[in-house]
């Protein structure tokens, strides 16, 4: 099963890297991020003997979110050319060999941390041996659509904000966006949480660690700490914004003082 799992999103990792190679764009690889966990699930899916209700519902759930994080970052990212992170890694090593080393920096890296995120997954496939759901079971499919709420209504409210010309340079601090500086990143850790709390409703408790793996990943590499650093040199406002708003967690807003 997992030897299956490495070959396909090393597979899916290698055609990405050849097509980024003729796009001279790397980014290509952020659009296929949550195509990547669909892609692992399924495998763990199709190599169990009887796929027992919990798995079934995992995969739907691992499915809708994939898909929907994938529309929307191809949709984002339409006609905007390589991000800044990776131009910037092209321009320090080097477009003659940035070529060959994006493979191993980027993709086969992505490929990795895909496999190792989706524990939760595989560890539902193995234990769960019945058709019951538990307690523990709807606690997770609660907290799951908490975050795919508020990842899905974020980027939703971001996207429309972001339309508006009459925005530009503006900050959005309504809707969800009133109680969290990261609604979206929140909803992302939060639906990762509930592939954790189904992973010990199966009894997979050691591979619930994907989730924490993922959590650590949004707060504090790719996601909350860079986007704050980034935000807070380029939007003004935005130090008033920290002061009244919670970082990642959602709570009511600070009172002006």
């Amino acid at each position: 099963m997992i030897l299956w799992a490495c070959v396909a999103v090393l597979g899916l990792m290698t055609f990405l890297w050849v097509c980024s190679i003729y796009l001279k764009n790397v980014s290509i690889v952020d659009n296929f991020w949550g195509i990547g966990f669909v892609l692992a699930t399924l495998v763990y899916a199709s190599h169990v003997e009887v796929l027992h209700t919990r798995m079934k519902v995992v995969l739907i759930l691992v499915i809708i979110w994939g898909l929907r994080l994938s529309i929307h970052l191809m949709i984002r990212n339409r006609g905007k050319g390589e991000d800044y992170r990776y131009r910037e890694f092209r321009q320090r090593y080097g477009a003659h060999r940035y070529w060959w080393f994006s493979f191993f920096q980027v993709f086969l890296l992505q490929g990795v941390l895909v496999l190792i995120i989706s524990s939760p997954q595989y560890g539902i496939a193995i234990k769960t041996h019945s058709n019951e759901l538990n307690l523990i079971d709807y606690i997770g499919l609660f907290v799951w659509t908490i975050g795919f709420v508020f990842e899905a209504v974020g980027d939703w409210q971001l996207t429309v904000f972001k339309r508006d010309p009459e925005n530009k340079g503006k900050l959005l601090t309504t809707g969800l966006w009133r109680y969290t500086r990261h609604p979206n990143y929140f909803g992302d850790a939060a639906v990762w949480w509930g592939f954790g709390v189904l992973a010990i409703a199966s009894g997979a408790y050691w591979y619930s660690l994907g989730s924490v793996i993922m959590t650590y990943l949004i707060i504090k590499i790719s996601g909350v700490a860079m986007l704050e650093k980034s935000l807070a040199q380029k939007k003004p406002g935005y130090e008033k914004y920290i002061q009244r708003t919670s970082a990642f967690l959602p709570w009511f807003p600070k009172k002006k003082t």
